[in-house]
């Protein structure tokens, strides 16, 4: 090989790679919003009685665990949905910042800071399922930015 071949040095994750990160983002958080609505099904499965008849479960006793119950599995509903409706914002074309900007809207919209949303997308840059190397980088990236972008927000 010769070593003129390297002289200008690796670039850095072109258009296409961002675009496959913002897509492998958005099925990390696909999964995720799966992972949560099932959790919250089986706990409000918990808080509910059995139908007569069926054996098996007897409904919370204590009205504050009951309480509890329903409400993570609420939480749970709610985180849910914004992790979808990011997923679903990640696939259109934006700028980082465009894309903060509408995340934090939709957090808004189910009574949650914005930086809720920030382990999820972390999460679902290290859950990568592909060899892709540059869209690797280009969702970590976006996914670092996003998060900074999010937690500013909730900060100003």
């Amino acid at each position: 090989m010769e070593e003129s071949m390297f002289e200008g040095g690796f670039g850095s994750p072109g258009p296409e790679d961002f675009a496959n990160g913002a897509a492998a983002l958005a099925a990390g958080l696909i999964r995720e919003a799966q992972s949560l609505s099932q959790a919250a099904a089986s706990l409000r499965s918990v808080a509910m009685s059995n139908p007569p008849g069926v054996a098996s479960g007897e409904p919370l006793s204590d009205i504050r665990r009951a309480r509890m119950v329903l409400a993570t599995a609420g939480e749970a509903a709610l985180r849910a949905a914004l992790a979808l409706d990011a997923a679903a914002l990640l696939g259109e074309v934006r700028s980082t910042v465009e894309h903060a900007a509408r995340i934090a809207e939709a957090a808004k919209r189910v009574g949650m800071p914005a930086a809720t949303l920030a382990p999820a997308l972390r999460a679902a840059a290290l859950d990568f399922r592909t060899d892709d190397a540059a869209a690797r980088i280009a969702a970590s990236t976006l996914a670092a930015d996003l998060c900074a972008l999010l937690t500013q927000t909730r900060e100003s």
